[in-house]
């Protein structure tokens, strides 16, 4: 399957894309200069789509709406109970009210390190891990916060924290730590947070390196692979069950969204290209590739 590119190349690092009928429709991160996206559904997602086709279909003039914040960078954005949002910013988090406007906690840490990506668990935390800008390992580290304010950080020895999506009964979390090569899995304790770590998925032998993730409402995991140019779908045993060809080798991560939750949002990105290359590289693309993702939404608060 060929996924369909929707927009011109809008960014230069783009990446955490999340459908939310809380501010209906898609929001993304241009990570690196601090901005979020948000797509206006309309004209672009319908009923009509044909599943497991590509949508055919591209942004219209003004679908994209981009909006900055008080941070240089902005990793993640989930949706919070009562309307906003939660963000993940370069050294910690910030909370969106419902009116759009946007406070940063104070910072987690000094050191060189940035927010990556993250998730909402379960219990309405929000999780986000990091990395070293210079990517050593073992530098970043797993971080929480709770809906009163309190922060935790749960765990390090990490180097370039990435995608973590949770299963719906809430009992597992699927996760990346990109120079790993694997998916692992987690199981989740509100009390204690994830736990007993273990293997997924190898996929140390493929093109590209695991980013971002999603899951489908049958469970299965859908991996962006940077610099492979793809996003794969697993089955329930961590093997490669389906492939989507993207046309920008650094794919970054990956969403189930729309009225049905029948379209996957791709993300790509241009750090580290020189002018020219890879032209569409930057967009965002979009395929349906004959599954829905979740039909219920984790909320940070709930």
């Amino acid at each position: 399957m060929l996924a369909d590119r929707i927009t011109d190349s809008l960014c230069h690092h783009a990446e955490g894309p999340y459908w939310s009928d809380t501010w209906g429709g898609l929001r993304w991160v241009d990570m690196l200069a601090g901005d979020l996206l948000h797509l206006d559904p309309s004209g672009i997602v319908g009923s009509g789509t044909t599943a497991g086709r590509p949508l055919a279909t591209e942004a219209p003039e003004g679908a994209v709406a981009r909006i900055p914040t008080p941070s240089s960078v902005v990793a993640c954005v989930r949706p919070a109970a009562g309307g906003g949002a939660v963000l993940a910013v370069e050294k910690g988090f910030a909370l969106e009210d419902a009116d759009g406007s946007i406070t940063e906690l104070p910072p987690l840490w000094e050191e060189d390190v940035r927010m990556n990506e993250g998730a909402i668990a379960p219990d309405g935390s929000f999780l986000c891990g990091s990395m070293a800008y210079d990517q050593r390992p073992g530098g970043a580290a797993m971080w929480r916060l709770l809906p009163d304010g309190t922060t935790t950080r749960l765990f390090g020895d990490l180097t370039i924290s990435n995608g973590l999506a949770f299963s719906a009964d809430g009992a597992r979390a699927f996760y990346v730590d990109t120079p790993t090569g694997r998916v692992d899995v987690f199981d989740w304790s509100d009390q204690d947070g994830l736990v007993g770590r273990r293997p997924f998925a190898d996929l140390s032998a493929e093109d590209g390196d695991p980013d971002g993730l999603c899951l489908d409402a049958a469970g299965n995991v859908w991996v962006a692979m940077h610099s492979g140019g793809q996003v794969f779908g697993l089955d329930e045993h961590g093997r490669v069950a389906e492939r989507i060809a993207v046309g920008a080798r650094q794919v970054t991560a990956c969403t189930f969204g729309g009225e049905d939750r029948g379209t996957l949002f791709i993300t790509t990105s241009r750090e580290n290209l020189a002018e020219g290359e890879d032209p569409a590289a930057g967009s965002l693309f979009a395929a349906r590739p004959g599954v829905r993702g979740p039909a219920e939404e984790l909320v940070f608060g709930d």
